[in-house]
């Protein structure tokens, strides 16, 4: 080597020496990027000094770029394999970024040089650690479960904190399991750093998708099969995305066009799609209740709001249309106990009016049903009334039945006292009004205690000398006044 050049290398040796120097003067201040840039320096002027590389490292790892430290270590230990710290530095590189098999290998060619190394140790057993949880979370996303899968992602995540594939499955296990805000956190911590990430906008489109933004939700799926056409997940997502709005649209339209029976099976097909889509499923059987109670199945419709309340407890539309089916089928406990969930949460004039409604058809459910024991409905003449007591009071009148067994006559009297009891208040305007809006018949000082029927009986029926029942036959009466 000529003179000019050995003298040459010399100085670069010693500026190197003096870069990194100050680089160390610079990590110990925490200054990390001062110590990185002084790092760079003194390799560029001695590009083969193997604890330039692995200071850098250390700096790097300092600043979490760890793929980028990874570099520098592994160009560390090809300079000198015997080189400890850097073989160390790999391995943490490895770790922090989720690979523990490699990491292994590292802490391992470090006892093999070194066997009583702690540090090689501890890390080996960190990394070992990792692979288990690996292990345990493949295991327990096969069985779908997830909270187990985001437990040990949150462990491994604790020695691997740059592993965006543990940050993955963890997001899409919190996106399963319905946490989607969390999810979301996660899949878009990951974007920043990387953009193209698949899978991370595939977990931002699941999100999407569960919480029933289907157009948006399909704008990532396809995204992340431009990124990664052989992404499978986001291939079926997205497949049933489309095929769920499809279903989903046509069921709606059917419905708008009056055809609820072709509405019914749109929304019956849309549900087979996928089980795991818990909102959009619970709109669609709340949509199939609605459809269900137009065609007069109010069973059906009460059971389709039910299963969209167990998919999700939250859903108010899924509660008014059940309470309005409970009432249409005179169910009128269910309803009180739905409408007051619904005023609970939103507490609005409507819904403070459908609860008493509902309360007060609940009170007059508990009473006596004096329409129906005279055989007509709410909406009978003054004339149908008087006819129907006619009939009925004739029908259940004791002298009626004074032949029958004493058990026959005692449920005869019963009935023949209650239709009095109806006829008193139906036909009397104000009583009427009062029983028809629920209130109690007590303020009008109506006593059912102290009522009698053939009171009520005979001023009906009115002469001096009363009636009598004679029989015309075997099984046959008729009344004969006197």
């Amino acid at each position: 080597m000529a003179p000019e050049a050995q003298t040459l290398n010399e100085v670069d040796m010693r500026e190197a020496e003096s870069f990194k120097e100050q680089g160390n003067a610079y990590y110990a201040k925490k200054n990390y990027i001062e110590a990185f840039n002084y790092y760079t320096r003194a390799i560029d002027k001695c590009p083969k000094n193997a604890s330039y590389y692995g200071n850098r490292a250390a700096t790097l790892m300092m600043l979490s770029r760890f793929q980028e430290a990874l570099e520098d270590t592994q160009q560390a230990v090809r300079l000198d394999d015997s080189f400890i710290k850097g073989h160390l530095r790999e391995g943490k590189c490895h770790l922090s970024l989720g690979n523990a098999m490699a990491a292994c290998r590292c802490f391992q060619k470090v006892i093999e040089f070194e066997p009583s190394n702690t540090q090689a140790q501890q890390e080996l057993g960190c990394a070992k650690s990792v692979l288990e949880y690996e292990r345990m979370a493949e295991s327990d996303f096969e069985k779908r479960d997830f909270r187990k899968v985001v437990f040990c992602m949150d462990r491994a995540l604790e020695f691997a904190p740059a592993c965006h594939r543990f940050k993955i499955l963890k997001a899409e296990c919190l996106a399963l399991l319905g946490r989607y805000p969390e999810a979301q956190s996660v899949a878009s911590d990951i974007l920043r750093m990387d953009s193209t990430n698949a899978d991370a906008l595939y977990v931002r489109g699941l999100c999407l998708y569960y919480e029933d933004c289907i157009d948006k939700a399909v704008q990532f799926f396809v995204q992340a099969l431009r990124m990664a056409p052989d992404h499978e997940k986001a291939r079926l997502a997205c497949r049933n995305a489309k095929a769920l709005k499809s279903k989903k649209d046509e069921g709606n339209a059917a419905f708008k066009d009056g055809n609820y029976e072709f509405a019914c099976l749109l929304y019956t097909d849309a549900l087979a799609i996928d089980p795991n889509n818990i909102k959009t499923n619970a709109k669609l059987y709340c949509n199939r209740g609605t459809v269900n109670a137009k065609l007069k199945k109010l069973e059906q419709a009460i059971e389709d709001c039910t299963n969209a309340i167990k998919l999700d407890e939250t859903y108010i539309k899924a509660y008014l249309r059940r309470a309005q089916c409970y009432m249409d089928t005179e169910q009128y406990d269910e309803a009180v106990r739905d409408y007051e969930k619904v005023y609970q949460t939103e507490k609005t004039k409507e819904h403070k009016h459908l609860l008493k409604t509902a309360q007060m058809e609940l009170k007059k459910s508990k009473r006596k049903d004096y329409y129906k024991i005279l055989g007509i409905d709410k909406n009978a003449s003054e004339d149908e009334i008087k006819k129907a007591y006619r009939k009925r009071a004739l029908l259940h009148h004791p002298d009626r039945h004074s032949s029958a067994t004493p058990e026959v006559q005692k449920e005869e009297e019963k009935k023949f006292k209650e239709v009095g009891e109806a006829f008193t208040v139906l036909s009397d305007p104000k009583k009427k009004a009062r029983y028809d809006s629920g209130q109690d018949l007590d303020e009008d000082g109506f006593n059912m205690g102290d009522f009698d029927a053939n009171n009520i009986f005979k001023a009906f029926f009115g002469g001096p000398g009363g009636f009598s029942f004679e029989a015309s036959g075997p099984g046959n009466f008729f009344f004969q006044f006197g």
